[in-house]
């Protein structure tokens, strides 16, 4: 089966749910694996892995492990 068909499998079946509680999980499921944006290599990220890389990076901005506008200009130059 090639995944336009699966796709719509899973439409039929999603349309024939009877009980919110089973929504409410395949919604958390989807929202789990979604896509929500791709790293600078071009890799997908779902949305805990962005969130991991947020965490990571405001972690990293709190110990003072960043360059400032002024740095990154500087080390532009020698690229």
């Amino acid at each position: 089966m090639d995944i336009q068909a699966a796709k719509l499998l899973l439409v039929e079946k999603i349309l024939n749910v009877r009980t919110e509680e089973v929504i409410e999980k395949l919604n958390k499921i989807l929202d789990k694996e979604m896509i929500v944006g791709y790293t600078t290599e071009g890799k997908p990220l779902t949305k805990k892995a962005y969130n991991k890389r947020l965490e990571k990076a405001e972690a990293q901005i709190a110990s003072g492990n960043y360059l400032t506008q002024e740095e990154l200009e500087k080390e532009s130059e020698n690229w």
